[in-house]
């Protein structure tokens, strides 16, 4: 009995102690997620919705995360057969879960830059059309922003405008902004936001592999705790 009683409590403090890791980790896939949601929103008129799914996954997961921490502390606090094997497969769910997230971020991440280039040059067409104004205002924002202009250069503008580019295209932000100013950006916008967009994603996927093999141990630990309560049961 006494050997039993030992075990559980070394596993419960253990336990407790990755419960308090899985909080920690629940805050961070939370921020993460919300940062990169916050940054895709930028941009959503150049991004396919897909892309935007891995971040919402991950702030799903880190909300459910921070809750079943809860729920492990209780389970072993009371020494509770029942919700400690809830934890544990709930947290094996949540394992899957950010593995999926993970790789849906690498996935996406290499498919990124043809598609962004695809969805700003059909965005082009509606810069100047009315009932699109958002278009207008995105496409000024990333060019000043990102220091960027047009799709893949600056070209893309000449169905659009004659002899000039957006005023966002050049630093001063004159009305005479052409391909022969010397403030022009020359960066085209699909490979600037690529870039910032791959490094978000990688931060995503990162983060969800990460934290998801951490959760491999909590759910040995509680495993490893439920078997002890029940044993300690059974010699009862």
């Amino acid at each position: 009995m006494g050997t039993v009683q030992g075990a559980m409590a070394i596993i419960k403090y253990l336990l407790f102690a990755f419960n308090f890791i899985f909080v920690i980790m629940g805050i961070v896939l939370i921020s993460i997620g919300a940062v990169v949601k916050i940054k895709a929103s930028e941009y959503l008129d150049f991004i396919p919705s897909k892309f935007a799914s891995p971040p919402t996954l991950i702030i799903v997961v880190g909300v459910i995360v921070f809750i079943i921490a809860f729920l492990g502390c209780c389970g072993a606090i009371k020494e509770n057969h029942c919700m400690v094997m809830t934890f544990g497969v709930l947290i094996s769910l949540i394992f899957i879960l950010e593995i999926s997230a993970g790789i849906a971020a690498y996935v996406y991440r290499s498919q990124l830059k043809d598609f962004t280039r695809t969805q700003m040059k059909e965005s082009l067409k509606h810069y100047n059309a009315s009932g699109h104004g958002g278009v207008k205002n995105t496409w000024d924002a990333m060019q000043k922003k990102l220091h960027c202009c047009g799709a893949v250069n600056t070209t893309d503008w000449n169905d659009i405008f004659t002899g000039t580019l957006p005023t966002s295209c050049c630093e001063n932000q004159e009305s005479n902004c052409t391909d022969t100013s010397s403030d022009l950006y020359t960066t085209p916008c699909a490979d600037a936001l690529t870039k910032i967009m791959k490094q978000k994603a990688g931060a995503v996927g990162g983060a969800a592999v990460g934290i998801a093999f951490v959760e491999i141990i909590g759910v040995v630990l509680s495993c490893c705790l439920a078997h002890t309560i029940k044993k300690g049961y059974e010699v009862m």
